[in-house]
């Protein structure tokens, strides 16, 4: 593919970490890092990363970050040893721009050029992309990637490459983020499908082809919604309100997430569902936020525990645009909050746990959909200032401890619990970290107990700044 990189204005202004917001057009195999420090014994597996990659198509550059064509990145871990390996995900979006040197797909935030006839015709025959840069799961025996787009592609483990679309969701926009039900071996997801009447839905996945209805609800202006959260016996839903008029879409002529408006007199509803019964148990109304993740639910007493992710408007999906990022702009500072929903009606009641926690993890198996203690998360290491910190946050005691280093800007950390671990926080992160200064990226391993180094793996080149990745053992 011919990529311009005409920026050099931007690069002029950009912040010391812009060089995570450029493209990286190579791809390959390491088949052993330089390692400081000793992996684990007990510690095999691959680490897979995802997000965007390239973000030049011919002459043009995407709008947002969320825009970016999709790499995979593995870090196999055996023997004390770690390899990595990187490759575009052939999606047909990725494969249309290498092909025509045009963006051919719209997504979240950017368009193709078309005339008013182009864009009449994609009303009735729209053209979803299928760019899955936000996260990728394990379904059945297959590895999946997947955006917000209803289209998930499945992957070759070993080699990165694409196999195939897996089933499509059952609406125009999902979520990336499902989980895992345990008593029936599934992956629940959520789904806005927009028409004349719009309904939120969820549903379940036993593998990449099997799918079921689990629960929908009617809706006349859709939220955009990112994630949402699982109890033992609820999933619940944080309409917050960015939301979106659907017969406007088709001929707006603006890409998806702009024909979506902040509505604060709306406020945020919680929409919590018995996932027995596919009934709608509750909606409590909060003050209005804005959210993309959510960390956790359980259930204590009459009210359902909803931990999130909160900004007190939509600014944040404005500062994420390429130019805002790479000329180093402000961006707005998360809380960790918690609300208490009551189960039996009446209005759900908020508080702020901590500040700066984006791109939270838990100890998912042992803890997701009960009480828990400890989650781990990225931060600012000033405010308005981009994600520079690991930080570790105990929801009981109310406390923080945090690993920084200057130049550093660590990506999600990866809980991965120790073998026969008796705590909660037994165990190490894996997070991909830029080192600014020396313009390459590192694999970091950390005792998930105190946030002490234990090792770090150098890849000899700069790692774009990516969204999520899972752990799966060997």
């Amino acid at each position: 593919m011919t990529i311009t990189t005409d920026t050099a204005a931007a690069l002029d202004t950009k912040a010391d970490y812009g060089i995570g917001f450029e493209t990286l057009a190579e791809e390959g195999v390491v088949d052993s890092l330089e390692l400081d420090g000793r992996i684990p014994d007990w510690l095999g597996g691959s680490l897979y990363r995802i997000g965007p990659a390239q973000f030049e198509v011919g002459e043009r550059t995407v709008n947002h970050w969320f825009d970016g064509y999709s790499m995979l990145h593995r870090f196999a871990i055996a023997d004390g040893r770690v390899s990595y390996a990187n490759r575009f995900l052939g999606s047909r979006a990725y494969r249309a721009a290498s092909e025509t040197g045009e963006i051919s797909y719209s997504e979240f935030a950017t368009d193709p050029c078309r005339s008013l006839f182009k864009r009449v015709a994609s009303v009735f025959s729209p053209k979803i992309s299928d760019n899955a840069n936000v996260n990728l799961v394990p379904l059945g025996d297959e590895v999946v990637a997947m955006t917000e787009t209803p289209l998930p592609v499945i992957f070759d483990r070993e080699t990165l490459e694409a196999a195939g679309v897996a089933s499509t969701a059952p609406g125009q926009h999902t979520t990336a983020h499902p989980h895992f039900d345990p008593a029936t071996r599934e992956a629940l997801f959520y789904a806005t499908k927009f028409g004349p009447r719009s309904t939120y839905r969820l549903y379940a996945r036993a593998d990449s082809r099997r799918q079921r209805q689990v629960a929908k609800t009617p809706v006349s202006r859709p939220a955009y919604m990112h994630s949402f959260g699982i109890s033992e016996r609820f999933a619940v839903l944080a309409e917050c309100p960015l939301v979106v008029n659907p017969p406007s879409i088709p001929l707006s002529g603006r890409p998806f997430i702009e024909n979506f408006h902040w509505k604060p007199e709306n406020g945020t509803t919680f929409i919590v569902f018995d996932r027995s019964t596919g009934e709608v148990r509750t909606r409590a109304k909060a003050e209005p936020f804005f959210c993309f993740h959510h960390v956790n639910a359980y259930e204590e007493g009459d009210e359902l525990v909803v931990d999130l992710v909160a900004y007190d408007d939509d600014r944040i999906v404005r500062s994420l645009y390429l130019k805002e990022l790479r000329s180093g702009g402000s961006i707005p500072t998360p809380e960790l909050r918690r609300y208490r929903v009551p189960l039996d009606g009446g209005e759900a009641s908020g508080e702020t746990i901590a500040e700066g926690f984006e791109l939270p993890r838990i100890n998912y198996r042992r803890h997701n959909g009960r009480p828990y203690r400890y989650v781990y998360g990225t931060g600012p290491s000033e405010p308005g200032g981009f994600l520079a910190t690991i930080q570790k946050g105990d929801v009981v005691e109310r406390s923080t401890v945090e690993w920084s280093e200057p130049g550093a800007y660590p990506g999600e950390p990866v809980f991965v619990p120790a073998p026969d671990a008796e705590r909660e926080d037994d165990g190490v992160l894996l997070s991909l970290v830029l080192d600014a200064p020396a313009e390459s990226s590192f694999l970091l391993v950390l005792d998930a107990g105190d946030l002490s180094e234990v090792a770090r793996a150098r890849v000899p080149h700069a790692i774009p700044f990516g969204f999520h990745g899972q752990f799966l053992s060997a």
